[in-house]
């Protein structure tokens, strides 16, 4: 590989990363590249059938389906930021990627991981309203409001993602950086850096306090309603009914946030260690794969939508809009 240097106000700034990645034997990294893009192409497909089976079946046009197919949508662009490059490395000896490369994937990445926070708040609100407030919810989840909801999440996701970009970009590195992942991260590359990043922390640390513990507190303070709501059903039968609409998403948020949280909460000196890897596997490849599975498994209209997609015995669009409430 040829290292391409440049010279900007007399100071010497790479062009290329080297992602290191997961340094094993060459039989090793081929049985990682055959397990890998198995997953990637098993997560696409079962988003894609998610997605199809919700716009196809007029049962599924209701606002929590509605943010279910943004969350698969979202899921199948959150993997296919990663998942390619990370597929090439495991076969090439070259393991570069250009600034503006890494830059580029660490913008999407950023935009998909904040925007997953948001709207998975935004379905823990959904199912609070369904739950403590059955007779309204009709009223208070109409077209427009989920479709701003949705819109919302999208655009706080970018803006937040644009935000950490301007301080990030404008960092010095010297040389050919070597990174300690298999994908631009945020703080991989803040330890890579070679001059003072103090003030790109500070605004990651902001950024993330307001993208992780602002959704966070909706979540908790949702659950929290649900569970009390849940517990004044008198029987049995109409407890497991209501948590039952709730169990799945629950799942996902718990899944999604203990993984990321674990990586995003530790400093960035961490990152010099291997386990972070681990880590950040579960939540940009393993997560992904399940969320799908987990919404299948514990949801029946799911589950016959997508037995109708799968048969191709869906016969279009049955509803007036996209969703009714």
């Amino acid at each position: 590989m040829t290292t391409i240097i440049l010279e900007v106000d007399n100071r010497t700034v790479t062009a290329h990363f080297i992602l290191l990645g997961f340094p094993t034997r060459p039989a090793f990294q081929l049985l990682l590249f055959s397990v890998f893009l198995a997953t990637y192409l098993l997560t696409l497909l079962e988003n894609l059938l998610i997605i199809l089976a919700i716009h196809s079946d007029g049962q599924l046009h209701k606002p929590m389906y509605f943010f279910l197919s943004h969350l698969s949508f979202l899921e199948m662009w959150y993997v296919t930021v990663i998942s390619p490059k990370m597929l090439v490395d495991f076969l090439s000896h070259d393991k570069s990627i250009s600034f503006n490369g890494c830059m580029t994937q660490l913008y999407f990445f950023v935009t998909f991981v904040c925007t997953e926070y948001i709207l998975l708040a935004v379905m823990a609100f959904d199912r609070y309203v369904a739950i403590c407030n059955p007779l309204r919810y009709p009223v208070i989840m109409i077209n427009q409001l989920c479709g701003t909801l949705a819109g919302g999440c999208w655009f706080c996701g970018l803006m937040t993602a644009m935000i950490k970009m301007v301080f990030i970009a404008q960092l010095h590195y010297c040389g050919t950086p070597q990174i300690n992942h298999y994908f631009c991260d945020i703080s991989p590359l803040l330890n890579v850096s070679c001059e003072d990043s103090s003030q790109a922390e500070l605004v990651d640390f902001f950024l993330a306090l307001m993208v992780i513990a602002l959704p966070l507190c909706v979540v908790v303070a949702s659950y929290a309603a649900i569970l009390a709501t849940i517990l004044r059903i008198p029987s049995a039968q109409g407890r497991q009914k209501a948590f039952s609409t709730c169990a799945s998403h629950l799942t996902v948020v718990i899944l999604f946030y203990s993984t990321t949280l674990f990586t995003y909460a530790r400093p960035k000196l961490m990152y010099a260690y291997n386990s972070n890897k681990v880590v950040s596997v579960l939540y940009t490849v393993i997560v992904p794969l399940l969320n799908p599975i987990i919404y299948c498994l514990r949801n029946r209209d799911v589950k016959a939508a997508l037995r109708k997609t799968i048969h191709c015995r869906g016969s279009g669009p049955q509803g007036n809009g996209v969703f009714s409430s």
